[in-house]
């Protein structure tokens, strides 16, 4: 079985590991109440989801 012959660096580990990053959150508005929302999630602000009330929207 191969072994490393030297330690990997803080540099050759940290430049590798650049491309292990979370993707970013799309967020799209709410075609009822513009506020944005996650897309295919029903929308916070008012309860809508496909044209159809699927949650009481918050009140304040």
């Amino acid at each position: 079985m191969a072994v490393p012959k030297r330690r990997t660096s803080k540099r050759k580990k940290r430049a590798r590991n650049t491309h292990k990053k979370a993707p970013a959150i799309a967020i799209q508005k709410c075609p009822r109440c513009q506020a944005m929302k996650r897309p295919h999630h029903v929308c916070e602000e008012c309860g809508f989801y496909a044209g159809e009330q699927r949650i009481q929207a918050a009140e304040a």
